[in-house]
């Protein structure tokens, strides 16, 4: 990484604090400590939001850190993954993190801990340091002296801050469209088992041999709502470049220049990804990991992707280390059909929940774009933010 010149160049070490448990602290004499593993620290923001408890009596290895440490992980492929966060949230001054979390804090009036965090997220900056980790394959670590002598670029205090405050906002606005998202997922789920049991209409439902149901629906097999046939080989060698989607059991995965069957189309996971339902509008290529709706019966093709989404495929898939479904068990299966204009409705409601979270994506993929864009900016110094009035409130502490 190129240093600014105006910048000094300073090792971890001499402007953080790399935190060690104190000799008057024993675990057992506490009931409740808060314990971090591995699997809680996040790799796409700041805070570590999770956290066991533990009898102290019950610990027995672990890295010592106190409220606020940045828990660094020093193994691969964890660290390479950028693993690491800032353990805000405990209910006591300290914890115990997994023995693979180095706790490092900033020192007071000299550095900032979220400096060092968005630097150590640098893809430049990770890649440099885990060409010096050591150990056998598959349990490579970074030395704690390779880090501590590890040389940084040290701006002043108050522009380290300003440079985490402008990362840590862009994070936050990637959270929020996160949480936008969950939220419009929960809806769609809350929304579907309501629509699959009552319909839109407020009609009266009746009883079946599967559940209630709106009176209007008629009971149907599977198989005369949507025949599903099996997708079509096409090994990657005889792929040519081409706009025709190729569609598997984890959705498009590549291009091909013909199509197979004319769109639109609705593919389910045949094994591997079972009860996953993808909707395809133009032809494409169903590959034979999937299973392709070969006749809608004059149903709405989008409102079948969406019952895909709700209906147990699981149910009827057979097979112990890799379970197949069974399409002929799912053809058997009977369900719910409301009528075409009822299914023309049902499907308005969930593209428009789709939509929005179709929009949101957009917007959460281009600040992961900014973010990662401005990280190498900001600590390159290509770009100066000392000059400009950024409220550093949350970056403070």
């Amino acid at each position: 990484m190129m240093l600014l010149q105006t910048w000094d160049s300073r090792s971890i070490e001499s402007v953080y604090d790399f935190t060690k448990k104190p000799r008057g602290i024993v675990y057992s004499e506490y009931d409740r400590v808060p314990f971090i593993p591995m699997e809680m620290v996040p790799t796409d923001r700041p805070y570590i939001n999770n956290h066991n408890i533990k009898n102290g009596r019950d610990i027995r290895s672990g890295n010592y850190f106190e409220k606020g440490d940045v828990l660094l992980a020093k193994i691969t492929p964890s660290f390479e993954n950028g693993k690491q966060g800032i353990a805000k949230d405990i209910p006591n001054s300290f914890g115990v993190a997994s023995t693979e979390l180095i706790p490092i804090r900033g020192k007071k009036g000299i550095s900032s801990k979220y400096f060092l965090f968005y630097y150590l997220l640098e893809k430049e900056v990770r890649k440099q340091i885990t060409q010096k980790m050591e150990g056998t394959t598959g349990r490579q670590r970074i030395p704690i002296s390779v880090l501590k002598k590890w040389l940084m670029p040290f701006p002043p205090l108050k522009e380290q801050q300003k440079i985490a405050a402008i990362l840590f906002k862009i994070q936050q606005a990637i959270e929020m469209q996160e949480s936008i998202n969950e939220a419009a997922q929960e809806l769609k789920i809350s929304t579907m088992q309501h629509v699959f049991t009552y319909g839109l209409r407020g009609e009266k439902t009746k009883e079946t041999e599967i559940g209630r149901m709106p009176e209007s629906w008629e009971i149907k097999k599977f198989g005369e709502f949507a025949t599903l046939h099996r997708g079509y080989d096409l090994p990657v060698q005889n792929r040519k470049e081409g706009k025709v989607p190729i569609v598997g059991s984890n959705g498009i995965c590549g291009y091909h220049n013909k199509s197979k069957i004319k769109g639109p189309g609705v593919v389910t996971g045949r094994s591997g990804s079972i009860g996953m339902s993808y909707y395809i509008n133009d032809d494409y290529w169903p590959l034979n990991t999937g299973l392709y709706v070969e006749n809608f019966h004059n149903n709405d093709p989008l409102y079948s992707h969406y019952f895909f989404q709700s209906f147990n495929f699981k149910k009827y898939a057979s097979g112990v280390s890799v379970p197949t479904l069974n399409r002929n068990l799912v053809h058997a299966a009977v369900i719910g059909v409301p009528l075409i204009k009822d299914q023309n409705d049902i499907v308005s409601v969930f593209k428009t929940i789709d939509d929005k979270i179709e929009i949101h994506s957009t917007i959460k993929s281009a600040l992961q774009y900014l973010f990662k864009t401005m990280l190498n900016k900001l600590m390159t110094g290509e770009i100066r933010v000392k000059d400009l009035d950024i409220d550093m409130a949350d970056v403070k502490h």
